[in-house]
């Protein structure tokens, strides 16, 4: 990571307005164990860096909760803050989603709860208390293009999500290795990815030695081939795809049981 030259703080300071926040989360297995990291940079030249571990979460709770913390260690300062984070799950929740979701009694647009719902209400809570002390910016920095502050926070929290405890600075900018005010170019969101509809199986198809076999659901193809070496089984979208694979295998679809 690279450093900060003494006479470069106050120009590089000078990009942000404020409180400075970079917060990231990681997690092992999702759900898995997990670990979140933020730094904080105050007006003053102040940085902390904090971080924590969670036995059983997800990556995207492991990100709304570096975010609520980093806000909780700014909650009464008079500052704006720009807060950037590599997770548009949190810039989309707390600037797009959640005002459908509250509309509508915490429910999706699918009439399902919400996912999360304790950490949407706690960060919504944060967010609305610094109404009385500064706007947040939420500014969307992608992650791994190598973003000091990104890659510091993601270091912290890859680390407590690996059950270690990483040593958090607390102290003057001036002596902090992390060129946290290096800041990429504004970038925009990217665009969510479009959902991709399920296809109803038209079956499952195994083959066991030379017999084929067509199954109505894939929990009876899976009792027929699970441990079995040699096995082979797909599912078919349709009567034209199920034909396709059995000739694929070597097998007269009309020999299918």
């Amino acid at each position: 990571m690279g450093g900060i030259k003494d006479e470069s703080i106050e120009e590089q300071a000078a990009v942000i307005s404020g409180i400075l926040v970079f917060t990231d989360g990681a997690c092992s297995g999702n759900p898995g164990p997990g670990g979140w990291g933020a730094i904080v940079a105050r007006p003053d030249g102040r940085i902390r860096e904090l971080g924590g571990f969670a036995e059983q979460t997800t990556n995207n709770q492991m990100e709304m909760l570096a975010t609520i913390e980093a806000l909780r260690e700014v909650r009464d300062d008079d500052s704006p803050v720009t807060l950037c984070t590599d997770s548009t799950y949190v810039i989309r929740g707390i600037t797009q989603w959640i005002w459908g979701w509250q509309k509508k009694g915490w429910k999706t647009a699918e009439g399902k709860d919400v996912s999360n719902k304790d950490l949407w209400q706690e960060l919504a809570r944060e967010v609305m208390h610094r109404k009385n002390h500064g706007e947040i910016t939420w500014r969307y920095v992608r992650g791994h293009i190598g973003v000091a502050g990104n890659e510091r926070v993601d270091e912290i929290a890859v680390e407590f999500s690996k059950g270690r405890r990483p040593r958090l600075f607390a102290g003057p900018l001036l002596q902090y290795k992390v060129a946290i005010y290096d800041l990429p170019e504004f970038e925009a969101l990217p665009e969510p990815k479009p959902k991709v509809e399920k296809v109803a199986a038209y079956s499952y198809v195994s083959v066991l030695g030379s017999m084929a076999m067509r199954h109505a659901t894939w929990a009876d193809c899976e009792r027929r081939v699970k441990g079995k070496p040699g096995a082979k089984f797909k599912k078919a979208k349709s009567a034209d795809d199920e034909r396709a694979i059995l000739i694929s295998w070597g097998i007269n679809p009309s020999d299918v049981k």
